[in-house]
């Protein structure tokens, strides 16, 4: 599909989606991606309720061009005990290190998916985007999302997840590259051989969905959104490029590790919360392995690591923290979110 049709259907001027990254923005962002054409997100899985509504308040006093809002649709997992134990045993060596306390370290999730309370509250503020990781929401409150008129975006990492996002009701599909950073939104394989690249993934869903197939992975300059925009994607997804803008929130520290030489090694880790997200290779990775099956359950495994994350931050150290990144990170430049959306756009040719 022509990238002018993404651009009709989402009612913006560039199709280019800011992805949403929570952690690392709040609205400010957002707001400066979408005043300048292209369609600004803010992450909601990790926002209280009343942190949300000032959130899109604050978007919407901004500018009246449209934004998205980003929720997730896992199924939270029972908490198992023993599962527990053994991940707080293979940090044990570390509390002891930072003089950490076990025993005063609770347990929660601190990732809500897409609910009921949820859609009450969104629904009087009529986002008119609303993204989805990990599936769709139940049909019930997809079909009370679309009533209000949002467009709905959802991310595939296969052709077979592509194929069940169109048949469930999204109106524009999010192909995720192997290349992205973040957390990985399949939902009907846990199986990661069978996900590929963007440029192996684009043309696939190109070939059998009749909605727009949106671009997403290492993209971070114009030449990759040309290159994603010639295998026929109608528009791109962009992230760790817009960490380093001035309106992200994006720490210090992992700004620095954006810009040094280890971002040039990344890997897919279930370390810091328990499904599979690609960040830049740290300490706890290297030591415990990446995808160590002893973390519990997303977003069980968040908890018990989250000391040892603040105490080594404080100390100005990344060992603990979840650097998010793509596989491109090399290519960002810290440009203000609006010049870097123009930028961009410079891929887009006369779309």
């Amino acid at each position: 599909m022509p990238a002018s049709e993404l651009a009709r259907l989402l009612g913006i001027d560039l199709p280019i989606i800011q992805a949403p990254m929570a952690g690392v923005q709040d609205s400010a962002l957002a707001i400066a991606v979408s005043r300048a054409g292209a369609l600004g997100s803010l992450p909601c899985a990790m926002l209280a309720p009343d942190a949300m509504a000032r959130e899109v308040a604050t978007i919407q006093a901004a500018t009246d061009r449209p934004f998205n809002l980003n929720f997730f649709c896992h199924v939270p997992p029972e908490p198992d005990a023993a599962h527990e134990a053994r991940w707080r045993g293979r940090l044990a060596p570390y509390y002891a290190e930072f003089g950490i306390d076990p025993a005063g370290i609770g347990v929660g999730a601190g990732r809500q998916p897409f609910s009921t309370a949820l859609c009450d509250l969104i629904e009087p503020l009529r986002p008119p985007v609303m993204s989805f990781h990990f599936g769709l929401p139940a049909p019930e409150l997809l079909a009370r999302v679309k009533g209000w008129g949002a467009r709905v975006l959802a991310s595939a990492t296969t052709v077979d997840e592509g194929l069940w996002l169109q048949a469930n009701g999204a109106d524009a599909v999010i192909a995720q590259g192997l290349e992205a950073g973040g957390h990985r939104g399949h939902f009907l394989s846990d199986d990661l051989s069978r996900q590929s690249g963007l440029f192996a993934l684009v043309p696939q869903l190109a070939a059998v969905l009749d909605v727009p197939v949106i671009a997403a992975g290492g993209i971070v300059d114009a030449a990759g959104v040309a290159a994603a925009m010639a295998l026929r994607a109608a528009g791109v997804q962009v992230g760790t490029a817009y960490m380093l803008c001035p309106e992200a929130t994006t720490s210090a520290l992992h700004r620095a590790a954006l810009q040094s030489d280890a971002a040039r090694h990344t890997a897919l880790t279930r370390l810091f919360t328990g499904r599979p997200a690609r960040g830049i290779v740290n300490r706890v990775m290297r030591e415990l392995g990446p995808m160590s099956p002893d973390a519990p359950a997303f977003p069980l495994a968040t908890a018990a690591i989250a000391p040892l994350r603040a105490k080594a931050e404080a100390a100005g150290r990344g060992d603990f923290t979840p650097l998010w990144s793509g596989q491109n990170a090399a290519g960002c430049r810290p440009l203000p979110a609006g010049e870097l959306t123009r930028v961009l756009a410079q891929g887009l040719g006369g779309f």
